[in-house]
């Protein structure tokens, strides 16, 4: 690290847990992000601010006034931009030493393996099942931690799934793909602002700890945030041995 950044991160390396180590190894990572709304956005801005080198952005859609309520990465004179655009400028502006790659797509499954190969962590933003369990496939292929969080209404979740460590559940386990399990969307249920605010600020906590390799992480336990009570719910996740995409069978 130089002068300047030894000054900007000077608070992460006077953790013990961090110091240098750690703060080099943020330098030195490629996180991929998944959706650039409401959980990206405080992801997106967390890590930047926090000295991950790289960060690629993927999202195929364009900022809308809708957006503004909650996704923090957009501004109004964004709206009509792609969103990676927009969450470029934005993270460019946060931290110029932060090389941002926007990819303005839907990733098919080939681009999607292409990029979770070249990642050190994953981090699920997006908000619809058939991406989440792309992502997870792919994330088990190549053996990538995976940070999803999701959040509707005033209800948030988040967990990580590790197929580094033989006792870690993967995505599918958890909400097999298949089963009849509700999709629900923001433009149509509405979601509270500060919960993708809270939801996405711990999806980037998790994804730095796994890169730093301190503390220990969600892998096996889901939390649930009812944010009109303010309580959260820890449900411990087990891996199924007779799962497609992650099971010893597969």
């Amino acid at each position: 690290m130089n002068d300047d950044q030894l000054i900007r991160y000077s608070r992460h390396i006077l953790l013990p847990e961090i110091d240098v180590d750690g703060q080099e190894k943020l330098l030195a990572a490629r996180a991929l992000i998944i959706g650039a709304g409401g959980l990206g956005s405080p992801a997106a801005l967390y890590l930047a601010a926090a000295g991950v080198g790289t960060i690629v952005l993927a999202d195929g859609d364009t900022v809308d006034m809708t957006n503004l309520q909650r996704q923090i990465l957009h501004r109004a004179e964004t709206v009509g931009l792609p969103k990676v655009s927009s969450g470029q400028q934005a993270l460019a502006s946060m931290n110029p030493e932060c090389i941002v790659i926007p990819l303005e797509e839907r990733l098919d499954q080939a681009r999607l393996e292409e990029e979770v190969a070249k990642a050190d962590v994953v981090l699920d933003c997006c908000d619809n099942f058939a991406t989440r369990h792309a992502v997870n496939r792919a994330c088990v292929k190549f053996s990538k931690p995976l940070v999803s969080g999701a959040a509707i209404r005033f209800d948030g979740q988040i967990s990580v799934f590790d197929p580094r460590r033989e006792d870690a559940p993967c995505y599918h386990c958890l909400f097999p793909e298949g089963e009849d399990v509700e999709e629900v969307r923001c433009a149509v249920m509405g979601v509270f602002a500060p919960l993708t605010g809270i939801i996405g600020t711990m999806q980037a906590a998790e994804a730095m700890k796994l890169i730093i390799g301190c503390g220990t992480s969600l892998a096996g336990r889901l939390l649930l945030l009812d944010g009109m009570a303010m309580r959260w719910r820890e449900v411990r996740v087990p891996r199924d041995p007779g799962c497609s995409v992650c099971g010893s069978a597969h």
